[in-house]
């Protein structure tokens, strides 16, 4: 990483800060004004979280990993409990983006690469577009990974103002590169430029310094659209696949497994991410007004999965599968708009749905959107604790590794499954789960703890036990039906997750009509669904091409001076009339 480490740039600000105190007065008022007028239309922040596991938060019960802001925003809000992505990194992201199931998409097979030359289709309006005509300012920080082999797939072409971050679906969280087929190369982008300055520094640090600085410098009198895509806690690449500062490895003595150490290294570093913006929003007098989701994009890769450590427990499977530890997410949604917080939302609710939701929110007209969106607008039933107008959950179709599921009200259906069932069990771990022990205090004195303080939003210990409670996922052992083993690349399996969230019982066998009519709607959903968009690698993304980075290789124009792959091309730039001379077989590692 010579040639990396030479190419250092500066890049600094300054930003002043403006203290507030929201009263009660303000509280209600809050509470109970609708919004509308550019003015008045909340502040957006969506923090994602990457392939964090259904136990890795506290909220649901776990003391082994102290996660004292995400908590405080949890509990003052909604934990939402029956919230659902869909199970690997991609698919999620087009349909956050879109308002659209990833089989409307051609993005329901695995993971855009780094050298596909495809993107999330450039006919989707997305998210950030939508925000824009309601005359927010948007930003991104962090992870895109929807594409970035032309530069109209990129964040700046498609709403956002501004990205800090990287394209491809991981990266070193220190040196920032991505180690991918064909090669390896950096991965760090600064708009359309590569920030070369930012090697050395830890990727959940520079996310979490640009985000508040973004906060900070912010005309408050335009609505801020934030959104916030960490790499954490995905797995860096092999050669260090669950970095983290040693000082914050230290802190974590009482957890033995060394891997389950470095990942809640990584995932206190992610909280402290949280309450930094958290601070920041309410330093600059923003957070009286604003709208903050905190969602995972995937459940978690236990185990060794990807090489990593993370915990689904006492859900079943993984990421990348399509049992409820693979895509019940964990969640919260937190707001002084919300009329009734506080409390654990047993609303179902798709990742799809937050595109129309917070356009609502944002007060805009929802029939602005058009009619093809899968996503359903369901601020009032959030906000107002009344039932969910979802009643169709579609995890996914994946017609070429024959997977699929659908929950239709309480009935889930398992067709098929991935890896050949080999990721198909429960996994840990499940943590100190003793209520006693909960660090009431770390909360507390969290800068997210004491934004909420001032603004007299954060709940009693007893309150927050009682909902410590009420979001725990309880394994029932003594279900009305007997326990009956599921073999989904035999035959289909169908489950109640209502009374059976941990997927203990296949009842395929005791109610064939209700599993012949969940399958008959899963056929309906695969009638609409388009072709994975999936492509080939090409040979162009090559980073050895192009400086050891991975870039927008689509963009060059593409001359053959012989008639097979053995000699030498050139790759003209569109944006510039310098050619360069590239030999596609003698290139070397570097």
């Amino acid at each position: 990483m010579n040639g990396v480490e030479a190419k250092i740039r500066t890049h600094e600000s300054s930003c002043s800060t403006l203290q507030y105190q929201l009263s009660p007065e303000l509280r209600r008022d809050h509470n109970s004004r609708r919004v509308s007028g550019a003015s008045s239309r909340p502040n957006i922040v969506f923090i994602l979280a990457d392939d964090l596991g259904w136990n890795d938060v506290g909220f649901h019960g776990s003391n082994q990993i102290p996660t004292p802001n995400i908590d405080a925003l949890a509990y003052s809000g909604l934990i939402l409990d029956r919230y659902y992505v869909t199970p690997i990194c991609t698919p999620s992201r087009a349909a956050l983006m879109t308002g659209k199931y990833p089989i409307h998409l051609g993005m329901q097979h695995t993971v855009l690469y780094a050298a596909e030359p495809r993107g999330l289709p450039l006919t989707e309006k997305l998210l950030p577009e939508h925000l824009k005509k309601l005359g927010y300012v948007n930003h991104i920080v962090g992870k895109w990974h929807l594409g970035h082999y032309k530069r109209l797939y990129t964040p700046l072409y498609r709403g956002f103002d501004s990205h800090l971050g990287f394209w491809s679906g991981r990266q070193d969280y220190f040196d920032h590169t991505s180690v991918e087929k064909p090669s390896w190369g950096f991965d760090m982008r600064r708009g359309m430029d590569v920030a070369f300055d930012l090697h050395g520094s830890y990727l959940t640090d520079i996310i979490s310094k640009e985000s508040v600085q973004i906060v900070q410098n912010h005309n408050t009198s335009e609505p801020l659209f934030l959104y916030i895509a960490h790499g954490a806690v995905h797995s860096g690449n092999a050669y260090n696949p669950l970095p983290a500062p040693d000082t914050k490895v230290d802190k974590f003595k009482s957890i033995g497994d060394f891997n389950r150490k470095k990942f809640a290294a990584m995932m206190s570093s992610l909280d402290d991410s949280v309450g930094a913006v958290v601070k920041a929003l309410s330093a600059r007098g923003m957070l009286e007004n604003s709208i903050i989701i905190f969602s995972t994009d995937n459940g978690g890769p236990a185990e060794g999965f990807n090489l990593n450590a993370a915990s689904n427990w006492p859900l079943r499977g993984v990421k990348n599968t399509l049992w409820e530890g693979g895509v019940r997410g964990a969640g919260l949604l937190w707001s002084p708009l919300i009329e009734k917080s506080e409390r654990v939302a047993r609303q179902v609710m798709h990742i799809a749905d937050w595109l129309p939701t917070l356009y609502a929110a944002a007060g805009g007209d929802i029939e602005d959107l058009g009619g093809d969106l899968d996503g359903v607008n369901l601020w009032r039933e959030l906000s107002m604790d009344e039932t969910s107008k979802r009643t169709h959950i579609l995890h996914n179709i994946d017609d070429i590794w024959g997977s699929a599921a659908l929950t239709v009200g309480s009935w889930k259906v398992v067709k098929g499954t991935n890896y050949n069932g080999q990721w198909d069990n429960w996994y840990g771990p499940p943590g100190d789960r003793e209520p006693k022990n909960y660090d009431f205090n770390l909360l507390e004195n969290s800068p997210a703890g004491r934004a909420l303080h001032k603004m007299n939003l954060l709940p009693t210990n007893e309150d927050i036990e009682t909902l410590r409670d009420q979001s725990n996922v309880n394994c029932k052992k003594n279900l009305p039906y007997p326990m009956a083993p599921c073999y989904p690349l035999q035959q289909p399996c169908l489950f109640n997750v209502d009374e059976d969230p941990c997927e203990l019982a296949n009842v395929a066998s005791k109610f064939p009509n209700i599993l012949k009519s969940v399958l008959a709607e899963l056929d309906r959903y695969n009638q609409t669904a388009l072709p994975p968009a999936n492509l080939a690698l090409d040979p162009r993304a090559d980073p050895r091409f192009w400086d050891n980075v991975w870039t927008n290789f689509g963009d060059y124009s593409y001359f053959s001076r012989d008639s097979d792959m053995r000699a030498d091309h050139m790759f003209k730039s569109s944006s510039s009339d310098q050619i360069i001379n590239i030999s596609l077989h003698n290139s070397t590692e570097t």
